[in-house]
């Protein structure tokens, strides 16, 4: 590591290198000091335009020790490479302003930066779009190619990236951003504040005013002029007096996220603005697509608050205000093809087939102002005036520092370069220092073997100074592609289809289930009257056949003789309130039915009480629960408790709603085990007796009812 932000300190390595040195040799052992110069990473072109640049004074002051030379030797010496120094952007003459101009005119300003932005999108889309080579990787340029490093994060990085996405560039964005800086962001917040106060004035007229409303100064002056009460008030009686303007239009959306803002959560509202109404769009719209990429990370954001804490809107916007986070990206994922936007520091460690320095001509200006002397002791220095001899020493000493440290994040910046580097810069009003990067840059091209003149219409216009040299080596040897296969194979990108484009109609409402084994009135009929219900009929109309279903459920699986004990158990707690004799009759009428000899196969092993069964049959949804299921090699026989009174004699006589169900549940168990016979069963515990139900008459219920019968 190099850099001081991070405690580095090259000069204690080399004490600490000479003080192990000494021991070494103090204790007769040999001590060599061995140079790697052997580099695996960049062509022979980039490698000679960093010893050449770090030959000359100043460039090797902090980065080539005194009295030693930099050599690199190029592993890949067979392999093409390409270096170029493009001129640099200078701030054009505005025009003068006529005295008779209107103060309300606006007069244009050339800017350098957003002109070198511009430049730099134009030559990386046209190296896309054109399907340029890379003559050591055997194939065309991409995206994923492309690493821009620039030495700090300003506004270049935004129009670098607004000019990429505006040529159709896929661009990750930059590495670090400040969200709350953002003014998607921003608009996104205000409205979040706007519904938690609505008669907050200035805030509803920001988000008014804001993208994702869209007024302008005629609509706002109309609305917020002459008012009485508050604006939001204002707004709503506008919404009737004018029902075909834009402010009906927005009070209608203020109030519908005004009745959500309290039962949404912070992710499920925002993505209800951004999507469903249409507030991506107009963010875009109105900031460009350099906006897509805070909006991305606060909806993320929203997420991982939502993780932690009670996912309020209050509390969510409490939270991201508060805490100000830097967002910070991984941008050295080789597989995502987009060109990547990084500062030189957060580039150390990666590397890229081209790399461009765009942002070359600035050099750090201000020191801390907390400086230390030679004596380890605190010296404050606000500014130069007030520094006598010490702090003056001090301030000399750290600004050599800055200045090597500067020099060494050069030499990082040029050697991410794996085939191509491309460096330019651009500068404001101030010329740049001359040992600013660029100036090291073009002093050392300037007498590097090899480098030729070469033109480009893009600089060709006024507002560009500065030599334009190349030097570049033709492929030998056999390409190596280093780009994954998954994206070397893949077609271009090609727009989006139209549906893409709408939001998604709402989803349909899942059918009704068909249920079964419900009591009681429902969808597929009436369930037949019971005689000899326990209670008042129309509270417990089917509380007598709940218990022995219970009764059934329960009882097969104690041993025989501890039966009768353990449904008297149960039923003094299920059934308090009767009486001993009709919780008798209850355990009585069930104990007839599990000790029936015809009945012993439904209750040994590898019966099964109380199946659940869930699926499709035809267009209807079942949920129901089989009483009894037992499931042999042979068949599957299905049996449903019923407990009318009196029971039918005949098959014939069976209400239709029996059928209906057993119709039911045989379509659906046959979808379960395909190929075995399904039985249907009915076994009456009022007797009890057993009804054996042919196949036939089931599968011919469910198709006369309108319900679906069995395949």
């Amino acid at each position: 590591s190099i850099f001081s932000f991070q405690r580095a300190d090259p000069k204690a390595f080399d004490d600490m290198r000479r003080h192990f040195a000494a021991r070494v040799r103090a204790a007769g052992q040999d001590w060599r000091d061995e140079a790697l110069e052997i580099s695996f990473r960049s062509t022979r072109p980039v490698l000679a335009m960093v010893d050449q640049v770090f030959a000359l004074d100043p460039a090797r002051d902090g980065v080539v020790a005194p009295g030693r030379t930099l050599a690199h030797r190029a592993h890949r010496v067979a392999d093409a490479g390409l270096v170029e120094l493009w001129p640099a952007a200078v701030r054009l003459e505005d025009d003068p302003v006529q005295p008779w101009s209107p103060p309300t005119e606006r007069v244009g300003a050339d800017s350098p930066r957003a002109r070198l932005a511009a430049t730099v999108a134009e030559r990386i889309s046209g190296w896309i779009v054109e399907k340029k080579l890379l003559p050591a990787k055997g194939r065309t340029i991409r995206p994923g190619d492309i690493m821009v490093l620039v030495r700090r994060r300003d506004a270049l990085v935004e129009e670098l990236v607004r000019a990429l996405k505006d040529r159709n560039v896929p661009v990750a964005g930059v590495d670090r951003m400040k969200l709350t800086e953002q003014l998607a962001v921003m608009d996104l917040m205000a409205l979040g504040q706007a519904l938690l106060l609505p008669d907050d004035d200035l805030t509803l007229a920001t988000v008014l005013k804001g993208p994702l409303f869209d007024f302008n100064e005629e609509e706002l002056f109309r609305l917020a002029h002459g008012r009485q009460g508050s604006l939001w008030a204002a707004l709503n009686k506008a919404a009737l007096n004018w029902p075909d303007e834009i402010h009906a239009e927005a009070a209608e959306q203020l109030r519908w996220l005004l009745s959500r803002a309290d039962f949404l959560t912070p992710y499920a509202l925002y993505a209800e603005v951004l999507s469903a109404r249409n507030g991506r769009a107009r963010l875009l719209r109105r900031l460009g697509p350099d906006a897509a990429d805070p909006v991305d990370e606060f909806l993320s954001a929203a997420l991982v608050y939502e993780r932690t804490e009670a996912p309020s809107l209050q509390g969510f916007l409490s939270w991201l205000g508060a805490g100000a986070a830097e967002i910070k990206r991984d941008l050295d994922q080789t597989a995502r093809d987009e060109v990547r936007i990084m500062t030189v520091h957060g580039a150390k460690g990666l590397q890229a087939p081209i790399v461009i320095l765009p942002d070359t001509q600035q050099k750090p200006s201000q020191l801390q102002a907390l400086l230390w002397s030679d004596d380890d002791l605190p010296i404050w220095t606000p500014r130069a005036g007030l520094a006598d001899q010490v702090a003056a020493t001090a301030r000399a000493g750290a600004r050599l520092a800055q200045d090597q440290e500067y020099r060494r994040l050069l030499y990082v910046a040029l050697t991410r370069a794996e085939d191509r580097l491309h460096v330019t810069g651009w500068s404001g009003k101030n010329a740049p220092a001359l040992d600013c990067w660029y100036g090291l840059v073009a002093q050392g091209a300037g007498q590097l073997d090899g480098a030729a003149p070469w033109t480009d219409d893009a600089f060709a216009a006024d507002g560009w100074v500065g030599a334009a040299l190349r030097l570049e080596s033709a492929q030998t040897g056999v390409q190596s592609d280093r780009m994954p296969a998954a994206l070397e194979d893949s077609e271009p990108r090609e727009a989006l289809p139209d549906w893409a484009q709408r939001p998604p109609p709402p989803e349909p409402r899942p059918p009704r289930p068909l249920v079964p084994s419900a009591p009681g009135p429902g969808p597929e009929g009436e369930e037949p009257p019971v005689l000899a219900a326990i209670g008042p009929e129309d509270q417990r109309r089917f509380r007598r056949g709940r218990l022995i279903h219970r009764l059934l459920q329960v009882l097969p699986e104690l041993p025989a003789a501890d039966r009768p004990r353990a449904a008297e158990r149960l039923l003094a707690r299920m059934a308090r309130d009767l009486d001993a004799a009709a919780r008798a009759a209850l355990a009585t009428e069930a104990l007839a039915v599990i000790g029936r000899p015809d009945l012993q196969a439904l209750f040994g092993p590898g019966s099964r009480a109380e199946a659940p069964i869930v699926g499709h049959v035809g267009d209807r949804v079942i949920s129901g629960q089989i009483d009894r299921i037992v499931v042999t090699d042979a068949e599957v026989v299905i049996v449903d408790y019923k407990t009318n009174r009196p029971p039918p004699v005949r098959v014939e006589d069976t209400p239709a709603i029996y059928l209906r169900q057993m119709a039911a549940y045989r379509a659906a168990i046959a979808q379960v085990y395909p190929g075995k016979a399904v039985r249907c069963v009915l076994v009456w515990t009022d007797g009890p007796s057993v009804m054996d139900l042919p196949a036939a008459l089931t599968a011919h219920a469910s198709p006369s009812e309108g319900l679906p019968g069995a395949p």
